[in-house]
């Protein structure tokens, strides 16, 4: 028992590792988007901070943030931000459907095996990385994001950015 254990925990710090990092280039690899055809990647947004905010269906914790990343989405998207979601690890019905639940408007991508979750080394849902204009990740947030986080963490460098 103790065994499987030391190798469970063993497998969360070697994962912990290997996320990226402030400054990282964030992925950008192409994933379907959940609700319509084609694809897009992360190098569609290259100009414009994205905050990437990974989530599943079944997650409690996901249900009770988006409400906040909409709002925050209402008062801050257009030409120089978006929240784009990704549905990982998840079946695309019940994607659409989450997304349908809770008014999403924001942009969703697909991602059913988790393997785009992997390249940012996400160690569950929800999480959110803040992807700058040039594709560099400035923030990362490991769980669920409040509206407070949003207003004191991520509207703080979208007003800063943009002045410069």
């Amino acid at each position: 028992m103790l065994a499987v254990v030391g190798l469970l925990v063993y497998g969360l710090v070697i994962k912990e590792g290997s996320g990226l990092e402030l400054g990282d280039p964030a992925p950008s690899g192409a994933l379907p988007r959940l609700e319509g055809e084609g694809t897009e990647s992360l190098a569609d947004y290259r100009g414009q901070w994205v905050l990437v905010n990974i989530w599943a269906s079944w997650c409690e914790p996901c249900r009770e943030e988006s409400p906040a990343l909409q709002a925050f989405q209402d008062v801050h998207g257009g030409e120089d931000f978006t929240v784009l979601g990704v549905d990982s690890s998840d079946l695309s019905d019940d994607g659409r459907g989450f997304v349908e639940e809770f008014g999403l408007t924001y942009p969703q991508l697909h991602d059913g095996d988790g393997d785009f979750a992997d390249e940012f080394g996400a160690t569950g849902v929800p999480e959110s990385y803040l992807v700058d204009p040039q594709g560099r990740i400035r923030l990362i947030a490991r769980g669920t994001v409040s509206d407070k986080y949003l207003e004191n963490e991520v509207e703080p460098l979208l007003k800063s950015k943009a002045k410069s």
